[in-house]
């Protein structure tokens, strides 16, 4: 049969040619179905790199602290708090702007996979949600960061203030779910969920062209930005950038903090945790050359919170996002998914991070001081930095490298034995 008879075979039977059939199929495979988290932990560290290279960093809490300021502000409660009276822009304060993108990215994400629905929670989940969002913020600010700030990133940037926060994080994870099992035993009232809300089979068709359309508009925006003259907007193009892709990738490879935390003691999964070991056994050699070639200070990512903020906060944030939901940044793609409970943490977790970091520093426990090695420290704790610590970079590397193979130990083992899983 000849290539038109076979076009026309295929068009009278109702079904796209073969040819179109493969991109159709090639289009499922990189925008519908799922990614492996691995595949998404070496990608985010692609970003991270870049990021690292032009001398920034990947943060959550700061921009979601602003977010707080701002309605403390709009309700009267910013001369109370402290708060100036004049804050910097949401678009303009480089970590909101990420917070932001990221939120497109996922959104993005979520439109060209046709994922993106309105997903209701039961009623009792509006009240997890608010309490783990507080909890949230309040870690936050005991710590210096979320599981992106107070954790990751600065285990890329060998601070042992990230495996005091890891501590804490996995103290904290145990005891929300066992807070959270028992509200399951005990309560009843609010556990129906209401049903999906469907929307409507025209617009749901139309959502690939609308991800596309956002994917050209955020290009847009960037280079506008970056070839404005203005460097501060320059900077702010590379974040728009870099902010878009961690929330498509983020929300591609279901990549979450939280997961790598809780997953382990409900169910003895631990492919996000390997995941995420993974991102850090790659990452933290790399970002140790990029120090040494002095592109970036390791201590801008560093919290002055070692050892006492970072593992009080840890414990503290690892209760809220067992009951959120989500860390931060998978709070936020999952708001991008259309998911109201996580709409209902972030709020509650801005608002409440933005109080509690201005009375911490009004109280002067988060007041920086400058020690005479002129690293921060504050009454939480200062910025501890392996290699300092340990003397020198191959102590440094040797010890991340111990702390990491510690905890892939534990998270193989319980695959095995489920000693510590607790449902």
């Amino acid at each position: 049969m000849n290539t038109s008879t076979s076009y026309a075979a295929d068009s009278s039977a109702g079904r796209a040619p073969s040819w179109l059939a493969g991109f159709k199929a090639d289009y499922e495979a990189v925008f519908v179905e799922g990614w492996s988290p691995y595949l998404g932990i070496v990608l985010l560290l692609v970003v991270i790199a870049g990021l690292m290279i032009s001398g920034l960093f990947w943060g959550v809490f700061g921009g979601l602290k602003l977010w707080g300021d701002w309605f403390n502000n709009a309700i009267g409660l910013g001369p109370a708090l402290g708060l100036p009276e004049t804050l910097e822009g949401p678009l303009l304060h480089r970590m909101s702007l990420m917070d932001i993108t990221l939120l497109l990215g996922a959104f993005c994400a979520a439109l060209l996979s046709r994922q993106f629905r309105i997903s209701r929670p039961p009623r009792l989940e509006y009240i997890w949600a608010a309490l783990g969002g507080c909890f949230m913020g309040l870690g936050a600010t005991l710590a210096g960061g979320c599981t992106t700030g107070g954790f990751f990133t600065p285990a890329l940037h060998s601070s042992p203030a990230a495996w005091a926060m890891w501590a804490g994080l996995l103290l904290g994870a145990a005891i929300g779910l066992k807070l959270l099992l028992w509200t399951l035993e005990h309560i009843e009232w609010g556990m129906q969920a209401p049903p999906t809300l469907s929307m409507p089979a025209g617009l749901v068709s139309i959502y690939p062209w609308l991800g596309l359309g956002i994917v050209l508009a955020i290009l847009a925006w960037a280079a506008n930005w970056y070839y404005s003259g203005n460097q501060r907007l320059a900077v702010r193009g590379i974040v728009i950038l870099s902010g878009f892709a961690i929330g498509f990738i983020m929300q591609r490879s279901r990549l979450c903090f939280a997961r790598a935390f809780r997953e382990p003691f409900m169910t003895a999964e631990g492919e996000m945790t390997k995941a995420v070991m993974l991102g850090l056994a790659l990452g933290i050699p790399i970002a140790a050359l990029l120090f040494k070639g002095k592109l970036i200070d390791p201590y801008i990512a560093i919290p002055p919170r070692f050892w006492l903020g970072s593992l009080s906060g840890g414990a503290v944030f690892g209760i809220g996002m067992v009951f959120a939901g989500g860390c931060a940044s998978g709070s936020l793609w999952r708001m991008a998914e259309g998911h109201v409970k996580l709409w209902v943490a972030v709020f509650f977790f801005a608002w409440s991070g933005s109080i509690a970091s201005a009375l911490m520093h009004r109280s002067g426990l988060s007041v920086s001081e400058m020690t005479l090695e002129e690293i921060e420290a504050t009454q939480l704790g200062y910025q501890a930095y392996f290699p300092v610590a340990l003397g020198g970079w191959g102590w440094a590397l040797v010890a991340s490298a111990v702390l990491l193979l510690f905890w892939y130990a534990l998270v193989r083992y319980n695959e095995s034995t489920e000693k510590f899983t607790l449902l």
